[in-house]
């Protein structure tokens, strides 16, 4: 975009995560306002975009929360990152019981992905503005939050910058940056400061009075990736495919970092996601597919196809080498947790 260059060039270099921010969610040029840039037509597939089982597990969860709080009738359930709907979509439709007098609210900070979503939810910018009872949850979003990039060099932790040489965006080091609790490792060797990250878990611990935040991501430790070429773990995506260095084209690809999940706030329960579509059932809703489309089979009719495709949903969603690696995050929160904050 030419915004980055000219803004550069007007107020110097930008930090890392000044870049990335622009380059997914500018109003007109970042990737998040192109619509289509999740799904098959896209560029990337997620576990809502493979099919409806990953919502209508989704769906039981928020109803066993609702539930365990007392059926309160000002529950809340709040996706972020809700992208075009698709997961909404997913969990309406599986007709969850806390709906009866509870309340889904859809957070997409893209006015163009907004456009899409479905009748049922209520269409937000951001997170309410008040605490509540209920959930909240999201797919694969700290890993799009903006970050700092930083870079050992000789004892000292410096930050990365991007400056202009010519038409092109250069790398440039920055000031000293101090990390707690993290030795400095040998020159060259990046790790990323996800600032954003962490301040957004907990404002929406600090939101919610009764209830839970789940988040599903990939995740590491921050020793980990100092471990790893930074290649690894700062990823891009285009057209379904790995894409290039991150200041190829800006606003045409998504820029993606692996969750230090040992610095974000509290004690989150950390399993599989695999695991966590276990515990809420996605066997069971597998075997009434699998009982549906024999029934199904012998009229042809629609509800078998439905069923035979269950079956290859979870396939993907149950894949350890895939989605099913992904780590599914959970924060609990009570009243006295609630109370202790204020």
């Amino acid at each position: 975009m030419a915004r980055i260059r000219d803004q550069i060039l007007e107020q110097g270099p930008l930090r890392f995560d000044e870049y990335v921010d622009i380059c997914l969610y500018d109003p007109t040029g970042g990737f998040y306002s192109r619509k289509g840039a999740v799904g098959r037509r896209g560029d990337f597939l997620t576990s809502p975009e493979i099919g409806p089982l990953f919502g209508t597990v989704l769906a039981r969860w928020i109803d066993k929360t609702w539930q365990r709080l007392g059926c309160p009738v000002d529950f809340l359930a709040v996706e972020v990152g809700a992208g075009r709907g698709t997961l909404a979509r997913s969990i309406l439709a599986a007709e969850p019981e806390f709906l009866i007098s509870g309340r889904y609210l859809a957070v997409e900070r893209s006015e163009a992905l907004r456009e899409d979503h479905p009748k049922g939810v209520e269409s937000m910018h951001d997170l309410p503005s008040r605490s509540f009872k209920g959930v909240v949850f999201a797919n694969e979003l700290l890993d799009n939050l903006a970050f700092r990039l930083l870079e050992a060099s000789g004892l000292s932790w410096r930050e990365l910058l991007v400056g202009v040489e010519g038409e092109s965006l250069v790398e440039i080091m920055g000031d000293v940056v101090h990390v707690p609790d993290l030795s400095t490792a040998v020159d060259g060797v990046r790790i990323p400061l996800q600032e954003q990250a962490a301040d957004w878990v907990e404002r929406v611990l600090g939101l919610i009075e009764e209830g839970e935040l789940l988040l599903f991501d990939y995740v590491s430790t921050m020793e980990e990736l100092t471990e790893r070429p930074w290649g690894d773990w700062l990823r891009t995506y285009q057209n379904h495919n790995r894409a290039g260095h991150p200041f190829h084209a800006p606003g045409t690809q998504d820029i993606t970092v692996e969750v230090a999940v040992d610095r974000l706030p509290g004690q989150p329960e950390i399993v599989r996601q695999a695991d966590f579509l276990r515990l809420h059932g996605i066997e069971n809703l597998v075997d009434e597919g699998r009982w549906f489309s024999v029934e199904g089979a012998f009229r042809g009719d629609l509800s078998a196809l439905r069923a035979r495709s269950r079956i290859a949903e979870s396939e993907a969603l149950l894949d350890e080498t895939g989605l099913g690696a992904f780590a599914a995050l959970s924060w609990k929160v009570d009243v006295s947790a609630f109370n202790e904050t204020r």
